[in-house]
């Protein structure tokens, strides 16, 4: 955890929303109060890149989910950077997890795309991933720094780019990293950058973790030395995402409020409070 490196929380609403949903989400991250203290993005797809941009408040910026690697010509279902700047928004995913094992995209084009999006000036989330087969034949190691060497190549202006692990073990599997876990992955990366790009790049870039994070281990993984924010996937959907952004905070929790059925509501209003685990106790006493 360094104070010098703003923490930063992307939530990831992949294919999952429509205008409706989108509304309901809007409705309950503009209610809460957000710490100021964290730099919080949305990854929106891209037909409704607008729409959302226009919806959010101003503090919440709005991340394309992907983008090719030139700006324009024949390569119909594709969005470039310069499309995304247009909708009036500023952050771009690339190498999503997704984007390497289901559309099987490659070091080399995630690398291509990284270069020409550098080129227009939007700002990058850079992923990396961990699959459970490269940690069960112990390639782990091998497998992200060659990510992170193929990345390095083609970033020229590290102050605008993200890095965000994945271990995707612990995504939606019923298994969780440790902290222990996280926060080894996430040294060996920091130390990757120290020592084949720069002191000032390692002390200065940005590295999240993503992995089944949620409202109940977020305040915990926040405290990680070398942890820099989350990259954030079904929690994004909910009002769990009010309290990831809030894992910092010290003082209160949030007021979370939503109409969506598929949160949880403690009564038919549907609004809680949500506190720090011992908030109470801490305050009042044993209760």
């Amino acid at each position: 955890m360094s104070s010098q490196r703003k923490f930063f929380v992307i939530g990831n609403w992949k294919m999952n929303v429509d205008k409706a949903r989108i509304d309901n989400i809007v409705k309950f991250m503009s209610a809460a109060s957000l710490d100021p203290n964290t730099e919080a993005v949305v990854g929106c797809p891209s037909c409704y890149l607008s729409y959302a941009r226009q919806r959010l408040p101003d503090e919440i910026a709005v991340a394309a989910q992907n983008c090719y690697k030139v700006a324009h010509g024949n390569f119909s279902g594709e969005i470039s950077p310069a499309m995304i700047l247009d909708s009036g928004c500023e952050w771009v995913i690339l190498g999503h997890p997704e984007r390497r094992t289901i559309f099987k995209e490659s070091d080399q084009l995630i690398a291509e795309k990284v270069a020409h999006a550098q080129q227009t000036g939007i700002k990058i989330i850079a992923c990396l991933c961990e699959t459970s087969e490269d940690r069960e034949e112990g390639r782990t190691d091998d497998v992200l720094f060659g990510q992170m060497k193929s990345l390095a190549a083609s970033i020229s202006d590290w102050s605008r780019v993200v890095i965000a692990f994945e271990a995707l073990w612990a995504s939606n599997t019923g298994v969780l990293a440790t902290a222990a876990q996280v926060q080894e992955a996430l040294a060996k990366l920091r130390d990757w950058l120290r020592a084949n790009v720069s002191d000032k790049v390692a002390n200065s870039t940005r590295i999240l973790y993503a992995g089944s994070v949620s409202s109940s281990n977020c305040r915990e993984l926040a405290q990680l030395e070398d942890l820099d924010g989350f990259l954030v996937g079904s929690a994004a959907l909910r009002p769990d995402i009010v309290d990831i952004i809030n894992a910092r905070r010290p003082d209160v929790a949030s007021l979370r409020t939503s109409t969506d059925p598929t949160a949880d509501a403690p009564d038919a209003g549907g609004s809680a409070l949500f506190l720090p685990a011992g908030f109470c106790t801490d305050i009042y006493g044993r209760l």
